[in-house]
């Protein structure tokens, strides 16, 4: 019997709310068979999913489509990962990205710097 796909998102622990995920269908950050989905999709076992978790695509197959949330360790019996090594880099050369500092007692950043501030941000995570 097809789950639907926000559901089946929210149970396996790819978001951590249901409200999350029918968020990430609508944006059309969720792609089965290189389309994108609604959130009311019905979904059922052997079908890839890539999920865009900028600036990651990960890629899974569905298993077995459950309803109701899991315990980590049991998410592996629903959702085998896919995901190439290259892209699982990605993620490590953001998380190794240089964090902005500001000096003690400036205060939050105005408007201008905000943006400066975003752009230099941005430059680590096109990589």
């Amino acid at each position: 019997m097809p789950v639907r796909i926000d559901k089946y998102l929210w149970a396996v622990r790819l978001y951590k709310t249901r409200s999350l995920a029918t968020d990430a269908c609508r944006m059309g950050r969720i792609l089965i068979n290189d389309s994108s989905v609604k959130p009311s999709r019905g979904i059922e076992g052997n079908e890839i999913l890539v999920v865009r978790k900028p600036p990651v695509k990960y890629t899974y197959r569905v298993i077995n489509p459950i309803e109701n949330r899991v315990s980590p360790k049991l998410v592996i019996n629903y959702l085998e990962d896919l995901t190439p090594d290259p892209e699982k880099a990605k993620l490590e050369i953001q998380k190794s990205s240089p964090v902005a500092f500001r000096k003690k007692g400036t205060g939050r950043p105005t408007k201008k710097e905000r943006r400066v501030i975003d752009r230099w941000q941005d430059g680590f995570t096109d990589l």
